[in-house]
């Protein structure tokens, strides 16, 4: 079913997002056509100069699947004085669909995929302290990162309507992979650790599952701004569903991004 259409998968090179790519060559895509191009989410730079190049080198965009992440981090800043993780898995992403979205539209029906993760639900959209400049917690700004990326979701939604490019979000679970280099283990910890995360973990291939089936399936062919787990739709938290508070993170984003002044 994906025979001829192009995919563009970010982090592909590890965890889900490499299972997703694997996923999709097998529904049908051909694997001798498989590129890999470098971009970097922590630099506005980089993602200009990806898109340029896609925008020259491809005539069409069938599916985005915005999957790359960094997980609980310590305080940094991206290349353009962001904190890490709000500028990879929000704004990285934001300014990679927004200079996306014309080659999007000119190959409809076309989708974007948005991976999130269930940890949005200990999030808050601090519009005082995006940057985290005021304090940082790890785990706090990752759960902020991924109920920016349901915000966003919702919000693309709304202005997607009738334009024949649909978006919607996922929650993959608890997946074993390289995102939680950054969490600390303790040594003598670490082979019961490991034993848990192998029978209690989903493998790669089982968290890449809703992506693949969000960017192949006919069954959500015209689903627009929702979000889904274990291939079917979920019910969000309000905090996740306000589209007032997205409406507003937009704005500030196109602003952070460079989109707008």
């Amino acid at each position: 079913m994906m025979n001829g259409k192009t995919v563009i998968v970010t982090g592909a090179n590890s965890g889900i997002g490499r299972a997703t790519a694997a996923g999709i060559q097998e529904t049908g895509a051909d694997s001798s056509l498989l590129s890999v191009r470098q971009l970097d989410l922590a630099s506005l730079t980089s993602v200009h100069t990806f898109c340029q190049d896609i925008m020259k080198e491809e005539p069409r965009l069938d599916v985005l699947i915005n999957n790359a992440g960094i997980y609980q981090c310590p305080y940094t800043k991206t290349e353009d004085g962001f904190e890490m993780q709000f500028g990879v898995n929000h704004l990285g992403h934001f300014l990679l669909t927004h200079l996306l979205l014309d080659l999007l539209k000119r190959s409809t029906p076309s989708r974007i995929v948005v991976v999130s993760s269930k940890l949005y639900k200990h999030g808050h959209i601090d519009f005082e302290d995006l940057n985290s400049e005021q304090s940082y917690n790890k785990a706090f700004a990752y759960s902020r990162s991924k109920l920016a990326n349901l915000l966003f979701t919702l919000e693309l939604g709304h202005r997607l309507e009738g334009s024949g490019v649909t978006v919607n979000a996922l929650t993959p679970g608890i997946v074993r992979t390289n995102l939680g280099r950054h969490v600390h283990i303790p040594l003598l910890a670490k082979p019961l650790f490991n034993l848990l995360s192998r029978s209690l973990f989903k493998s790669p291939e089982e968290g890449a599952a809703t992506s693949v089936f969000l960017a192949c399936s006919p069954d959500v062919d015209g689903v627009q701004g929702k979000c889904f787990a274990d291939c079917q739709p979920q019910v969000l938290l309000d905090k996740a569903t306000d589209r007032e508070v997205a409406s507003k993170l937009w704005d500030i984003s196109e602003v952070m991004s460079g989109i707008t002044t």
